[in-house]
């Protein structure tokens, strides 16, 4: 027997359970309780998985995936979809509806490529290295850095 979906009038469109899969900038673990509860207070939303180490967030519910995205940017900006196909979709959709203004586009290596995971280790080296900078070298200093982070 198949599963039936269930359909909702949402605002004059028809929607369907679905899932949304976002790649989503999380640089520590409260990110993503972040994202957790602002997802979580939503109708519509039965499940949240967050994979922090593939910065993926994956929403299954009754819900548009635009609206779902648009609450995702009000925590993290950089969020965008999984596929590319519906994050230019969704660029198109809101930079026809929003005024023109100048927004700085930058174009990220393909997510499974090597250069992208060296990109990400590369800032997550950055963000350790700068804890460093406001505080004097000793030892429990480094061992926050080592704890803090995931390339070792």
């Amino acid at each position: 027997m198949g599963e039936q979906l269930q359909i909702v009038n949402v605002a004059g469109k028809n929607v369907e359970a679905q899932y949304v899969e976002m790649m989503v900038p999380l640089y520590s673990f409260g990110c993503e309780r972040k994202i957790k509860n602002a997802l979580a207070s939503l109708k519509g939303i039965y499940s949240v998985n967050v994979d922090f180490h593939q910065q993926k967030v994956t929403v299954w519910g009754i819900c548009d995936k635009s609206d779902v995205l648009a609450i995702v940017k009000t925590k993290r900006r950089g969020a965008r979809f999984w596929e590319s196909k519906d994050d230019i979709l969704f660029q198109e959709s809101h930079s026809s509806s929003a005024p023109s203004s100048p927004q700085r586009h930058c174009s990220l290596p393909v997510k499974n490529s090597s250069r992208y995971l060296a990109m990400i280790k590369r800032q997550s080296l950055n963000l350790s290295l700068s804890m460093i900078k406001n505080q004097p070298l000793n030892w429990k200093v480094l061992k926050k850095v080592f704890r803090r982070s995931s390339s070792f």
